[in-house]
């Protein structure tokens, strides 16, 4: 399936109101925890379209700010649609973030209005309202809006659709601004491979707050294409679901896949999934090939939240390029490897990874965070952004990332700053200096380790820490999960943690050969 003439060559919010028309009886189901939800496209749009309009008599229209921060159920996808149609700019936050996290980005983004929930698991949401409305954000809780309806206006796009928050090498999350344009140009250069015939029917658990989680919502809104949304990874759960709805594909992080092997080699029965598209963190080979001896086609794939799919596999690759590549440039993209001067490398010689097309992002929030991050070849072409990731290109245009050279973690799928947690650690008792780096780790390709320098009194205890980190109001996903304890820290000669020599050392240490 592809975009319609009409859809396609016209702004984001046309594209979303021509949905409702060329598609309207798609199904799109939900289960969480709350229960089961069953609508369609043209019925979750409408119900948008009122909220919408609520949104503009309120005036919460074009030249506002929007957040939502709902984990995935029906409600959350009529709030971002509704969102998007009503001419603001959308915030997306992922439903775990702490109230620190949340009131940087309602700060920084100019969001005069919050959408959120009563509560989602532990999480009482409600409890944060106050801070965030004496701060200037209204908050409303979509669990009582569900009748909420004003008089629609269709506006033209905002120049800025979305801003993503995303941690960098900055301790403080960064905002990704991208033009209705731009995700209009990710939907359809869609990653190959996970299914687009009429009958596919795809499973979403990313999280919408996540890059990742906005464009799996938007993709079957736009596309038509039947889908199965979960709040929450259960991989027992997707195992009954499979058969249930006849689901073909999926994606998710390594963690997601693994524990979803987990227990297919427990004996689960697989049912109709053939297709899974794993990334948004190191991707272990074994972890292919044994996917693969279950009958699933899981190929990776590569990108960020500034450009939300550089490169894809695809089901039909070859297993040696599902495993040890992150497939070939999507449609439209354009991928280089470049040494430190920015001139090209040779084919299969490893260099910094940059990459432009017409979905990648159009500058940071805070635009002083833009430095650096566009290198400009006299190509006569769009500037080229620099992912800061290391990389090479075989003969046959398959991209393989081999490192990072931006100092953040990727755990499950979720970019940590190691600045922000080194801050926390650095003020943990007994630690006189430290370095937080990602370690291997087979279920969420990378998790925290916190590498430390003890001071007189001796090294504090991985419990110590982890009630240090919760006392500073820090996420769990945040925490150190591994403590590596040393003398000193590996320095250069101006005194930089030398950071790739700790993550190859813990990873040897931890998957010694």
């Amino acid at each position: 399936m592809v975009l319609t003439t009409e859809s396609a060559n016209s702004s984001l919010i046309a594209a979303l109101t021509a949905a409702a028309r060329t598609h309207g009886s798609s199904p799109l189901r939900f289960h969480t925890a709350a229960g089961v939800s069953e609508t369609t496209v043209g019925e979750l749009l409408g119900r948008a379209q009122a909220l919408a309009g609520w949104m503009q008599e309120g005036g919460h229209g074009p030249g506002t700010v929007a957040a939502v921060q709902v984990p995935n159920s029906v409600e959350a996808a009529v709030a971002y649609a509704a969102v998007l149609i009503s001419g603001a700019t959308l915030v997306p936050l992922v439903h775990i973030y702490g109230q620190r996290e949340t009131e940087f980005v309602l700060g920084e983004s100019g969001a005069t209005l919050l959408l959120t929930t009563r509560q989602w698991r532990s999480i009482d949401y409600t409890e944060r309202a106050p801070a965030f409305r004496a701060a200037g954000t209204r908050v409303e809780l979509v669990d009582e809006l569900a009748e909420a309806a004003g008089a629609y206006r269709a506006p033209a796009d905002p120049e800025i659709a979305i801003v993503n928050y995303t941690s960098g090498t900055t301790a403080a999350p960064k905002g990704v601004q991208h033009t209705g344009a731009g995700v209009l140009a990710e939907i359809r250069s869609a990653p190959g491979g996970l299914g687009e015939e009429d009958e596919a029917v795809g499973l979403v658990s990313f999280p919408f707050g996540h890059i990742a989680g906005v464009v799996s919502l938007l993709r079957p809104l736009l596309l038509g294409r039947s889908t199965v949304f979960l709040d929450g990874w259960d991989a027992d759960l997707a195992l009954e679901l499979i058969p249930r709805y006849r689901i073909t594909s999926t994606s998710g992080t390594p963690l997601h896949l693994a524990t979803l092997l987990d227990a297919l080699e427990a004996g689960a029965e697989l049912g109709s999934l053939a297709r899974y598209l794993v990334g948004a963190a190191t991707v272990p080979a074994d972890l292919v090939a044994r996917a693969d001896r279950l009958g699933i086609s899981a190929f990776r794939c590569y990108g960020s939240t500034e450009h939300p799919t550089v490169s894809s596999g695809t089901a039909t690759d070859p297993l040696a390029k599902r495993q040890f590549t992150d497939g070939r440039p999507c449609a439209g993209v354009e991928v280089a490897i470049v040494d430190e001067t920015g001139a090209q490398v040779p084919t299969g010689v490893d260099g910094e990874v940059i990459c432009r097309g017409p979905e990648t992002f159009a500058g940071y929030r805070d635009p002083a965070l833009d430095a650096g991050t566009w290198l400009d070849r006299g190509d006569g072409g769009r500037p080229w952004l620099r992912t800061g990731d290391i990389g090479r290109l075989d003969a046959e245009g398959y991209l393989t990332i081999t490192d990072r050279a931006k100092d953040v973690i990727i755990r499950a799928g979720e970019t940590i700053s190691s600045r922000e947690v080194e801050d926390v650690l650095l003020g943990c008792p007994g630690v006189a200096d430290a370095a937080a780096v990602a370690v291997p780790d087979p279920y969420y390709g990378e998790k925290v380790g916190a590498v430390v320098v003890p001071g007189p009194a001796g090294p504090p205890t991985l419990d110590d820490i982890r009630a240090h980190f919760a006392a500073a109001g820090m996420t769990r996903q945040k925490t150190p999960e591994y403590l590596d304890v040393r003398a000193a820290l590996p320095r250069t000669a101006i005194g930089k943690v030398r950071k790739a020599d700790l993550r190859r050392e813990l990873g040897e240490k931890l998957n010694p050969r």
